[in-house]
């Protein structure tokens, strides 16, 4: 009896450290254990949209969380595979039913301007740039949303954002996608009119040029092409990156359009087809 004793007391600890280990891994696993909460969300081969894709998640698909890199989820799914996913679009909360070829981009809108930096002036001298250019770049952030797209935003509000800031959130946050929005102006009012897709890098930026400025399709304005521009948020941009004068501000016809929320949304409805047939052609 002293016997069973003296062994009783260090096997109970150890049933009881088992017990604990096993509680532990078990919420583990729960805590990881997540469910695809939208249909066709692509599992790559690496953790981000340039990756091969290999497989394809259902709706309520079971999936467990290994490792997190860059905003990507390396999981395990179907028991034993493995692949990378847009932690986005498994926690996303969007209304959105169904992944899109714009699911799995990362894109960095930027409204020029902001807070002490009001850029130009409109025609009769009471508005300023910065104004417009937040209202399109959010037309454009609920239009990519809609499609699954992660979007940042530079800025939110009036606020002031330095220029070398603005490239370097697109590198800091792995961005596939850099859109700066600008309006121009001409050196007397009523000269100038259209808008112009600016790129800087060709290696990087060309292909995105080509895909946006010919998605611009039907607008009232008159599309001036596309052009090299060395625009320092461009231009110090690791990413694919582009600036976009969307009209003359100091010009009436241009104004007019440039206020009017049926051009902002045509825009953004251009801006995100254009976008969608870039990642769809990588």
């Amino acid at each position: 009896m002293k016997d069973l004793k003296k062994y009783w007391v260090p096997m109970t600890i150890a049933a009881i450290v088992v017990l604990l280990v096993g509680i532990t891994l078990f919420q583990t696993v729960r805590k990881d254990r997540l469910t695809a909460p939208i249909d066709n969300i692509n599992v790559r081969t690496g953790p981000n949209i340039n990756y091969q894709k290999k497989a394809t998640l259902k709706k309520g698909q079971a999936v467990y969380i290994v490792k997190k890199q860059d905003n990507w989820y390396k999981i395990r799914y179907d028991d034993h595979h493995f692949g990378w996913v847009a932690s986005w679009l498994i926690n996303q909360t969007q209304s959105v039913k169904t992944a899109t070829n714009l699911s799995d981009a990362t894109i960095v809108l930027d409204p020029g301007h902001g807070g002490s930096d009001a850029g130009a002036l409109s025609i009769d001298q009471k508005h300023d740039e910065k104004t417009y250019t937040l209202q399109i770049a959010k037309q454009v952030q609920r239009q990519l949303e809609a499609k699954g797209a992660h979007v940042i935003m530079t800025r939110t509000g009036d606020q002031t954002v330095s220029l070398g800031a603005r490239p370097e959130m697109a590198t800091d946050r792995h961005a596939d996608a850099f859109i700066s929005f600008h309006f121009d102006s001409s050196p007397s009012n009523n000269l100038g009119s259209g808008f112009t897709t600016y790129y800087y890098h060709a290696d990087t930026s060309l292909k995105l040029a080509k895909a946006v400025n010919h998605s611009l399709t039907g607008l009232p304005l008159t599309n001036r092409g596309i052009a090299v521009g060395n625009f320092e948020v461009i231009r110090d941009n690791l990413r694919p990156a582009l600036l976009l004068e969307m009209g003359y501000i100091n010009t009436a016809k241009d104004f007019k359009s440039i206020q009017s929320p049926s051009y902002q949304k045509r825009v953004a409805v251009d801006v995100t087809r254009g976008l969608a047939n870039y990642f769809a052609a990588k």
